[in-house]
């Protein structure tokens, strides 16, 4: 059944060309996944498709009977609402019942007086009546989960963040055939974000989603559509199936512009050798060397390349932080915190929104003051911070050109050679003629990925990295990634996407509860893994530890013995647990190797959450058996 489809879709604003003949299809089940580089238009597409824009050409037809939710990049609000109104923004009958129930609660429990407890106990009667009961538990366990349960509060007067969040709820509240979605994980930490992941890929619905995200893109979505400046291209499958497709198109694109450029030059010498006076066959050649020449002017995919900046020469003494404790108030955010970092370290920080991770990177570049403890960088770290909130309007007026050329006309490579300001700016998305646009015409991710670039143009020893892929696509992410990696000093990175903290750092501080610290030597997928562990030994001990209760003798078959059946399966349970966790551990030290190639991690990464699942299932399995007496 087709729920939508694209034909031959156009738009541009101005002389700026956002896409060109776009066509796809969406069927009823599929989740897809929409993918291309900053400014090419994937938000203008699905405010098209949504009714918000108008296309300059093509046309577009969503089924009729079937009900579609979106969630925009930014959620504008009403004034004078609540979350539980935003969230429940619909006139059916079972949302009605629960809004007149919230309502009645919250006044019962201000004031129990007889008409609050009849007011009350009427809303309860139509809770009954339009089975609103389950509906409801639904929402606040989907509030719970975002982090929204003050109901009450007015929507302006939460953070944008936080809006984004109800917008959020209210779709998955809203009973839709067909979602679109515009990076839902922004301004989710990474519980949420996995949470998100269970939900959608569980839910009965169909999904065309933007986002930067690759591990949530990979969990949930089994098929890409790639925008890029040659067409539009689609791959059934996951990521990593993706990539390994892309690259074979690209390679094979770059022979076929080979093949054409050993054409035109032998065109291109015919037509400066033969005479002016041509016959109609020779016409017919000159029409097919301007076709050729067209052909080779058209757009291609930059190549990937080594490219990073020198550093500057590293001491023995790196960053030592000495008994480090910072509270907001009787709150403590950081308690008793020590480490001494090495040369080279590449270190995560994790934890829930709220916990810290922001408040200690402005501990250690001295933003903020410790309570108590002391934090010594050595005499030759620079430092490099990105902060995620960081506003500049003394750029306004400046081009972009110019912003960077007052920091460095040249920049200098870690191979030595010197590099233009203008060069620099290319390679990572800012074209020519975006590099003489005025600061305060940039996008607001543009701007922040400006500020990253500023930062890395001081030629930093020590880069602290607060959220750094906020707004950037993936291209962009694989650049700044590839950069990263052969970056020689050390980093320090908050991060809500896993795959940038799995390709970058070897291990992970995570931010708990009562400001403690955890240190953990890996990446956060190996943490994850190790915690699920874990639990399941809890879960197993927390099992064998229960008293098992004395039943009497009877003649009566026992039912809550293992048949012969469910014995066999509870022995070869056991073995198959040993071996998958087995093999868990095998790829964890694998993925921990610092030789190991990107392909071969992607791999690995993609086969431990496959056996991360199996392993879940089985276990659940032999728990419920394990309950049950021996035969």
């Amino acid at each position: 059944m087709n729920y939508l489809n694209v034909e031959s879709l156009s738009k541009r604003y101005g002389e700026n060309l956002l896409f060109e003949n776009v066509s796809f299809g969406i069927e009823k089940g599929q989740k897809v996944a929409l993918i291309a580089k900053n400014g090419t238009g994937k938000t203008t597409l699905l405010n098209i498709l949504m009714g918000l824009d108008i296309a300059d050409s093509g046309r577009f037809t969503l089924r009729g009977d079937i009900k579609v939710a979106y969630l925009p990049q930014v959620f504008d609000t009403v004034a004078n609402v609540s979350v539980l109104d935003a969230v429940f923004d619909s006139d059916n009958e079972q949302v009605t019942a629960i809004k007149n129930y919230e309502r009645a609660l919250q006044q019962f429990n201000h004031a129990d007086t007889a008409a609050h407890q009849q007011l009350l106990q009427s809303a309860m009667e139509a809770m009954d009546a339009f089975d609103a009961w389950n509906f409801e538990s639904k929402a606040k366990e989907i509030l719970h989960k975002l982090d929204l349960e003050d109901y009450s509060k007015n929507i302006n007067e939460l953070s944008g963040g936080q809006r984004k969040k109800v917008a959020l709820a209210k779709i998955l509240l809203s009973q839709a055939d067909f979602l679109i979605m515009d990076e839902p994980t922004n301004h989710l930490d990474i519980d949420m974000i996995e949470w998100l992941e269970t939900f959608l890929t569980t839910a009965n619905t169909t999904l065309l989603m933007v986002t930067h995200d690759r591990f949530f893109l990979d969990k949930v979505c089994d098929e890409i559509i790639e925008l890029d400046v040659s067409g539009v291209y689609r791959y059934k499958g996951k990521y990593n199936y993706f990539l390994e497709k892309k690259q074979e198109r690209l390679s094979n694109q770059a022979a076929e512009m080979e093949k054409l450029r050993n054409i035109y030059r032998k065109e291109l010498e015919w037509m400066r050798s033969t005479p002016q006076a041509r016959s109609t066959k020779s016409k017919s050649r000159i029409d097919n060397f301007e076709l050729l020449k067209q052909q080779l002017s058209a757009p291609v995919a930059a190549k990937d390349s080594d490219f990073s900046v020198k550093t500057e020469r590293v001491g023995n003494k790196i960053l030592e932080i000495d008994n480090l404790d910072f509270s907001y108030g009787t709150t403590p955010i950081v308690s008793d915190f020590s480490y001494i970092f090495k040369r080279g370290e590449r270190c995560g920080v994790i934890g829930r929104n709220g916990s810290g991770k922001t408040t200690l990177l402005r501990l250690i570049v001295n933003e903020l003051k410790p309570t108590a403890g002391k934090i010594t960088f050595g005499s030759t770290i620079i430092t490099g911070y990105y902060s995620q909130d960081e506003i500049n309007s003394e750029n306004d007026g400046k081009r972009v050109i110019d912003i960077v050329k007052e920091h460095a006309e040249m920049v200098r490579m870690s191979g030595g050679n010197l590099i233009s300001a203008s060069v620099f700016l290319k390679h990572f998305g800012f074209g020519y003629d975006l590099q003489y646009t005025y600061y305060e015409k940039l996008s607001g991710g543009q701007r922040r990925k400006l500020h990253l670039l500023l930062v890395l143009l001081k030629n930093p020893n020590f880069l602290i990295l607060d959220e750094p892929t906020n707004d950037f696509d993936i291209d962009t992410l694989n650049l700044l990634e590839d950069f990263l990696l052969h970056f020689e000093g050390c980093l320090l990175i908050v991060s809500h996407d896993r795959w940038f903290m799995d390709k970058l750092v070897d291990h992970v501080f995570i931010m708990e509860d009562g400001g403690k610290i955890k240190d953990y030597y890996g990446n956060y997928t190996d943490y994850k893994l190790q915690r699920q562990k874990e639990e399941r030994i809890a879960a197993k001990q927390q099992k064998i530890e229960k008293p098992a209760a004395v039943k009497p003798k009877t003649s009566v078959v026992d039912t809550n013995r293992r048949t012969y059946k469910e014995e066999q399966e509870f022995i070869l349970l056991e073995k198959e647990i040993a071996e998958l966790e087995l093999m868990q551990k095998q790829l964890v030290e694998h993925l921990a190797s610092s030789d190991i190639s990107p392909q071969d991690s992607l791999r690995m990464s993609q086969e431990y959450a496959n056996n991360e699942q199996t392993l879940d299932v089985k276990t659940m399995r032999w728990l419920e058996l394990s309950e049950k007496m021996p035969k």
